[in-house]
């Protein structure tokens, strides 16, 4: 049995069918995504989306939750139960729609075409990283720190300027986005080299969650703009 194994240690049969597996996965994520959250901006009253972020301490609370709910979405999508690793990302989903529900309610609203724009960026800086990974076969597991220590830089920031009404403005976008590239790429080299063949429904969701966060800034960045 080779089910212990990491992805780089196996047939080249096996890695196709793991990133195939993995890449599903991430784009069924990406799909039921966009299907729950043209749900709930359908039947969620706008009301109640802009109540989500007028409020400091609401917001932050909504950070909490969201917090919490991912540790627990990412250690249940890594268990040995395949139908508790589908909960797990599954969850993760429902807490990425509803994290994002504020801010695309109000681009839906005002300036919807930016959705799209925020998209087509997305998806072209993940394929850009991605085949970075493959085709260069470079060693990027030494991004892990520097993802850390940024994520958590990152949050600190989040909490201070919503405790005391700063404005984060384009610059921190703009480190978010980088933040957010080196975690695909790193992500990217896990799923190439690290994880075994039975953990690419955790992968998918780590994949699934760094493009989301891309996502999030760069239609920041495109939302600021047209403010």
């Amino acid at each position: 049995m080779n089910d212990s194994l990491m992805v780089s240690q196996l047939s080249e049969i096996e890695k196709a069918e793991f990133y195939r597996k993995t890449y599903m996965h991430v784009a069924v994520a990406i799909l039921a995504f966009g299907a729950v959250e043209y749900l709930l901006l359908k039947t969620v009253p706008l009301e109640t989306v802009l109540a989500m972020v007028s409020g400091r301490y609401i917001w932050l609370a909504v950070i909490g939750v969201f917090w919490l709910a991912s540790m627990l979405a990412t250690k249940l999508s890594f268990s040995l139960s395949r139908n508790t690793q589908y909960l797990g990302l599954g969850l993760y989903v429902l807490i990425e729609a509803v994290i994002f529900l504020p801010m695309l309610g109000i681009a839906s609203l005002y300036a919807p075409q930016v959705i799209t724009q925020a998209a087509l960026v997305t998806l072209f800086m993940f394929a850009g990283l991605t085949a970075t990974v493959f085709f260069t076969n470079k060693d990027f597991s030494f991004l892990r720190n520097i993802i850390v220590i940024g994520g958590f830089v990152a949050l600190g920031v989040i909490v201070a300027g919503s405790i005391f009404g700063w404005n984060l403005g384009l610059w921190f976008s703009l480190a978010m986005v980088g933040l957010a590239s080196a975690s695909i790429l790193y992500e990217t080299y896990n799923i190439k080299n690290v994880y075994n063949k039975e953990q690419y429904v955790g992968a998918a969701l780590q994949m699934f969650a760094s493009i989301m966060l891309l996502f999030w800034y760069i239609l920041r960045i495109f939302l600021n703009r047209r403010d």
